[in-house]
């Protein structure tokens, strides 16, 4: 489905952004509490609709409509290790994060004093209602009011405020918001008036689940990627059910002949997950 491209811009009153929102800690990263945002954004947002019909159908995936961005993947964390374990720098880059949901691996290069941060998501209620508020939340200062805890470590009671944040709301100026689909969106930065530098880092993480994606996905990293510039892609050896998988897009990869690849992590905790890093060929 093409679904068009849009640029969501940062509204000045940002602790309207965080209005009626929770906020949860993970891993010292702030993010919205999505269960909370779904109960109370039940009717359309921006005229998609996906959160009810997320809800109805049960399931996180709707071919066209929702592509998953109200949660938070596990092939996320995996990459976030990485990027420590692997010590990537990101300062004066340029850094997309595609894909992003609630955007935490674009707010781990913003941390990391990257020169620009995009993000992008299939739907612009994403982009809204979680995306963009979680970018605040990472750059405001303690004081919200809101509760926070982190629930991937500790069984605590949240503090009374979120910890201070690492980033300033100055950072928010490195930072632009995405909805639609890969070629729309490459299109839309392609062809724009406004400056426009091609990603030192792309960073994507669970978006190989779907082979039919496989040539849009690829076409728009070998659009988008400096000559010079390197992608880390997080994902499951194999998604049941959708076909997907790691080795399947490797071997797509291999075909087009644009792209090296390499497996540069595993993870045989639960089912198997792992970290690829793609350069160009002739880079």
């Amino acid at each position: 489905c093409c679904k068009a491209a849009k640029e969501h811009s940062v509204p000045e009153d940002l602790q309207k952004v965080l209005e009626n929102k929770v906020i949860e800690t993970v891993s010292d990263l702030h993010y919205i509490n999505m269960s909370v945002m779904e109960m109370t954004h039940s009717g359309g947002a921006n005229g998609e609709d996906i959160v009810s019909q997320s809800v109805s159908s049960h399931s996180d995936l709707i071919p066209g409509v929702y592509e998953g961005g109200l949660k938070i993947w596990e092939c996320t964390f995996d990459l976030i290790d990485y990027i420590t374990e692997a010590e990537i720098l990101f300062t004066n880059k340029t850094v997309l994060d595609l894909g992003c949901g609630a955007g935490l691996l674009g707010i781990v290069a913003l941390r990391g004093e990257a020169a620009e941060v995009h993000f992008q998501d299939y739907n612009s209620t994403v982009i809204d209602e979680i995306t963009l508020p979680t970018a605040v939340a990472n750059c405001v200062s303690e004081g919200s009011g809101m509760g926070c805890g982190d629930n991937r470590k500790t069984g605590k009671p949240p503090p009374k405020r979120p910890r201070k944040a690492k980033c300033t709301p100055d950072a928010l100026t490195k930072c632009r918001f995405f909805s639609g689909e890969w070629s729309e969106v490459s299109q839309l930065l392609l062809n724009s008036n406004k400056p426009f530098s091609k990603y030192d880092l792309i960073l994507t993480s669970e978006t190989i689940y779907n082979p039919d994606y496989y040539s849009a996905l690829h076409d728009t990293l070998a659009q988008l990627l400096d000559k010079n510039g390197r992608v880390y892609l997080a994902s499951k050896v194999h998604y049941f059910g959708v076909g997907g998988g790691i080795y399947l897009f490797e071997k797509f990869i291999e075909e087009r002949n644009v792209f090296r690849s390499s497996i540069v992590k595993r993870i045989d905790k639960g089912l198997q997950r792992c970290i690829m890093e793609m350069t160009f060929k002739d880079s």
